[in-house]
């Protein structure tokens, strides 16, 4: 019999609150937890899992939540066809669920190169600010070296 949680048991687990919990299950990041006649949610390892690579992927990556749905929904892919190409045994058959992973692949990898791009953007402008205020301050020093 596979372990059941209570919502608390999650919420603590991974570092969320209920609301948040709920949140994610209502905008369909996590998927809805069997309930008990009372209505209790029973969340499963599987949940916990995936949403501790959803915390990963927002707090590692930045992901906004519209960013982590896409971005799990290509997981999600990815991970059905390494499913797929894992039961197969014939390399004639392994060849073409391959060809059907590459594109799937490369949009995991585009995903990350655009947050790259923003996150360098920002640090080269916090940069050349840093520049500016230390070139401030050695310009001020010098004027009240004199």
């Amino acid at each position: 019999m596979t372990a059941k949680f209570k919502i608390d048991d999650v919420a603590k687990e991974c570092g969320l609150t209920k609301r948040t919990l709920r949140y994610y299950e209502e905008i369909g990041l996590l998927s809805p937890p069997e309930r008990t006649d009372g209505g209790i949610r029973m969340y499963t390892q599987e949940h916990i899992d995936r949403l501790k690579r959803l915390i990963n992927a927002r707090d590692v990556l930045g992901f906004s939540l519209q960013e982590l749905q896409r971005y799990i929904s290509i997981t999600e892919e990815l991970e059905s066809h390494r499913q797929g190409y894992r039961q197969i045994s014939d390399d004639k058959e392994k060849l073409p669920k391959l060809i059907q992973l590459e594109p799937v692949v490369k949009n995991q990898l585009v995903i990350i190169e655009e947050k790259l791009e923003k996150m360098i953007e920002m640090r080269d402008e916090i940069q050349q600010f840093l520049n500016r205020v230390q070139a401030a301050i050695a310009r001020m020093n010098g004027e009240n070296e004199q």
